[in-house]
């Protein structure tokens, strides 16, 4: 039974809890919700004679809960608390163990049973733990109100003061002045705005008699004591001002007794003094509270998308709250032409909220305030601004009126900026509506080479019909107003930013609005947006022209200028920084200059497109192309094997594969043609079809048996044959050198081809590995063969040399494309001393690149590809 020591005082313990709470949860709810009310300083808001009332109450239902709860509550004794402890054992082992044996003493084997019993019971008391009390209240005080009164004191004792509860006895009872006597006589605190920051000052404790405190810092005493006992004086306040008479508001008195408050704010400084025993004097001094100040520092700013930047600087010895930003119409200013003649219609002034940081001291900052009005009547006009901040005190400072065009965004297009100077006109006075309906009839009467966008033509006519009704049955409304402008602003954005499908014409455009931007004196941030959008248009032309050429044929020596005239990507490229550094430097007759420049060399790419002739071809430039295309149709077969291969092994992803990449049919996702491509009208120059391709063509059934690729294998092999047989030029080390890498290629695709008439692809596909590389360095060998038998002849590499390379392709910028079969160019791009910087500068540019979101996915995805191989 020992073991049941603490666990018993700890079950007994519980049981009084519980049945203290159950008895007396009314009284401390009670007393609660009374030093709550205390600690607030309730009683000095109320009338003396309802805190008498509600004190009386709050003391007969504190006597009744007590009343209630002694009648209720019964000590706990020990054998309850032991019971209780018992009942949570199974078999109830405490019982059992207090029991005494009824019947069979007598018998050894009954003593043992029962022994073993006992043992048994004592054995379950080796866990045993004291019983939780049950302090559940809530079936009786269903409304919480135990909670309530418990969160009310939590609260008063956070932001009260509980020591206001000993002025409770000079409420109740006459003669206690004398305990309020034994405390301090008086109190007081000094509590600053709270804007300035500074804390809350206790009179009592502060030494100094001279004080210094903000203008608005509230005064609170409290005189303990008879009415006649202490008085205050002061002269801080800026009225008259004297110690509140017993049972004022604002102070608590009985006929021998006194808790009373006097509160005043300092508004001046002056002096302030408790007249009587233990007073106290104080000469107070106001800290100059000034406005706030702002200042408009440089220049409005406008972005290339027309919102405006303004930057400011504001302090406040505090804090300061808020501001804002006035812009009103300088109707002086205004050039009251056309549109503007007439008187505009009247207009609340524009408001903007200035920007105040969210982190940090706004003692001194600088901010600045970014809005976009380019939509609002007043943009691009003259207007005057004024900016206003406010402190916590409410005083307010304005800075000078400066004076500007509204930034707004501008529009370089022409037929975008008549719609929006139509717009504006509109908004500038209902009156204007005639005057605009007749210049939208003579845009839309012949918009041939004026609105090239199909789409904002339409929109344009519909929103012409319908200022025309509007207008047709009397005075333009408001409603009508507002919406036909916002239909003019979606339509001038239309014509300005896109909807022209083809890139030539999207070049133009963009030349054109730059050439405008000269005109108009642009800023620097609408000169780098038109530049970025000059650059974009050309790269989409170049590259549409680099896809008609691969279209085409990339064999086809028709896409350079019958002039020769060429120009690389990074000509093009400083011609573009040339004209921004002009612009930017105002020299805008030379930006001008260069930019119709570029304008007719990007027209002569152009022509070169469609109007180049073929030449003559040497027969040297003639062995090169059929080897070409020997090199591509093995590819092509390679690559069929492949897929031949997946679909052996049931994986069906080759084809699935070039959909995702985007081939087209007939094409391999490389972008290199198939061979199916231009069999009909696609010949050498002698007439002979290159690389035999009639024999190289899959099966009906579009699919590519083991038998057709050995058949299209067989054919490339007898075309490089006849080949190896006519290859140009004299006896030479480089010659034999080709003609010894072109056998390897015949003996590696006579291999290639046993292993497709054997079925195996995977075989195949390393010989033909093997065939390609062999052809290759037997055309780079043969290149050169040919440009060592033809010295002295004009150009670097000889007459024979400089006719292929005139005739070899070209994109259009005029690098030439490989000429080993590979994708790209033969030319060395990194010439120079330091190439290994210039393969750093390179590989930083193409990273750089494939970070940029802007560019299409099919661009970045290349370059990526690019990043993981080397």
């Amino acid at each position: 039974m020992r073991r049941l020591t603490w666990p018993l005082r700890l079950t007994w313990v519980g049981m009084l809890a519980e049945r203290l709470s159950r008895a007396f949860w009314p009284l401390w709810s009670i007393l609660f919700a009374a030093i709550s009310a205390l600690a607030f300083g309730l009683h000095d808001w109320l009338p003396l004679e309802l805190v008498w009332i509600g004190g009386a109450l709050l003391f007969l239902a504190a006597v009744r809960a007590l009343w209630r709860g002694l009648r209720r509550f019964r000590w706990p004794r020990r054998a309850e608390a032991l019971d209780r402890l018992d009942r949570t054992l199974p078999g109830r082992p405490i019982a059992a163990l207090g029991d005494d044996q009824a019947l069979g003493s007598s018998d050894e084997g009954a003593r043992a049973v029962w022994q073993a019993h006992l043992a048994r019971m004592a054995a379950r008391l080796g866990g045993v733990q004291a019983v939780a009390p049950d302090l559940n209240l809530a079936p009786r005080d269903p409304f919480a109100l135990r909670y309530v009164a418990l969160l009310a004191l939590v609260i008063a004792a956070l932001f009260g003061s509980l020591w206001r509860v000993a002025e409770a006895p000079g409420l109740v009872a006459p003669g206690q002045g004398a305990l309020a006597a034994a405390g301090p006589t008086w109190e007081g605190w000094a509590e600053p705005p709270a804007y300035t920051g500074r804390p809350s000052l206790y009179l009592n404790a502060a030494s100094e008699t001279a004080l210094s405190l903000p203008a608005g810092t509230r005064i609170t005493l409290r005189l303990y004591g008879p009415a006649d006992a202490l008085t205050v004086d002061e002269t801080v306040s800026g009225q008259a001002a004297a110690t509140p008479p017993a049972g004022a508001e604002g102070g608590a008195t009985l006929d021998t007794g006194a808790v009373r408050a006097v509160d005043f704010e300092v508004m001046q400084s002056g002096t302030m003094a408790i007249r009587g025993d233990g007073g106290r004097d104080w000469a107070i001094t106001v800290l100059p509270d000034a406005a706030p100040r702002v200042t408009i520092k440089g220049e409005v700013m406008r972005a290339a998308d027309g919102t405006m930047s303004q930057p400011f600087t504001a302090s406040d010895d505090y804090e300061v709250t808020s501001g804002r930003a006035e812009i009103a119409l300088d109707l002086a200013a205004v050039d009251r032409r056309y549109g503007l003649a007439s008187e505009p219609e009247p207009r609340e002034m524009l408001v903007y909220d200035l920007p105040m940081p969210i982190t940090g001291s706004r003692t001194d900052f600088a901010e600045s305030m970014v809005e976009d009005a380019s939509q609002h009547p007043w943009a691009n006009l003259p207007v005057t601004m004024t900016l206003e901040v406010t402190d916590g005190l409410g005083q307010t400072g304005r800075s000078e009126t400066r004076h500007l065009s509204l930034p707004g965004r501008r529009f370089f297009d022409p037929v975008a900026a008549a719609v929006i100077e139509l717009r504006r006109d509109l908004l500038w006075n209902r009156g204007n509506a005639p005057r605009v309906a007749q210049v939208l009839h003579a845009i839309t009467h012949k918009p041939e080479g004026l609105l090239r966008n199909e789409r904002a033509y339409l929109m344009l006519r519909v929103a012409m019909r319908g200022l025309d009704t509007a207008i047709a049955a009397g005075p333009l409304d408001a409603a009508t107003r507002d919406e036909t402008a916002a239909a003019f602003w979606d339509i001038a954005e239309l014509i300005e930013d896109g909807g022209v499908a083809n890139a030539l014409e999207r070049m133009r455009q963009a030349q054109e609005r730059l050439s405008e931007a000269i005109r108009n004196g642009a800023s620097p941030e609408e000169v780098q947006k038109l530049m970025d959008e000059l650059r974009q248009a050309t790269d989409d032309y170049i590259r549409q022209l680099a896809e008609n050429m691969e279209r085409k044929g990339a064999d086809e020596p028709s896409q350079q200028a019958e002039n020769g005239q060429q120009m690389t990507g990074d000509q093009l490229q400083q011609m573009m920084d040339e004209i921004q550094r002009l612009m930017e430097q105002g020299r805008m007759a030379e930006a001008q200059e260069m930019l119709d420049q570029l304008s007719r060399m990007m027209e002569n790419l152009k022509v070169t497109e469609g109007n180049g002739q073929n030449g003559p071809q040497t027969p040297g430039g003639r062995a090169m192309e059929d080897l070409r295309q020997t090199l591509r149709d093995q590819q092509d077969l390679s690559d069929d094997a492949f897929r031949d291969l997946q679909q052996q092994f049931g994986d069906g992803q080759g084809r699935q594969q070039d959909q995702e990449q985007g081939a087209r049919p007939g094409e391999r996702p490389d972008g290199n043609r198939s061979p199916q491509q231009g069999q009909d009208g696609d010949q050498g120059q002698d007439g002979r079809p290159r690389g035999d391709r009639s024999a190289t063509a899959p099966g009906a059934d579009g699919r590519n048996g083991s038998g057709d690729l050995a058949g299209r294998q067989r054919a490339l092999r007898e075309a490089l044959r006849r080949q190896q047989e006519g290859l140009p030029g004299d006896p030479s080390q480089e010659r034999d050198a080709a003609g010894r890498a072109l056998e390897e290629a015949g003996r590696a695709m006579e291999e290639a081809e046993q292993a497709l008439r054997r079925g195996d692809n995977a075989a195949a596909i390393d010989r033909q590995a093997d065939a390609i590389e062999n052809l290759r360095e037997g055309m780079r060998n043969l290149g050169e063969a040919i440009a060592r038998n033809q010295p002295g002849q004009p150009g670097s590499q000889g007459q024979d040399v400089g006719e292929a390379r005139r005739d070899s392709p070209r994109d259009p910028l005029g690098r030439e494309t490989g000429q080993t079969g590979r994708v790209g160019t033969d030319q060395n791009l990194l010439q120079g001393e330091d190439i290994y910087r210039r393969a750093r500068d390179l590989l930083d540019e193409i990273r750089r690149r494939s970070g940029d979101r802007a560019r299409p996915e099919a661009e970045r995805d290349y370059l990526r590809r690019l990043l993981d191989r080397f």
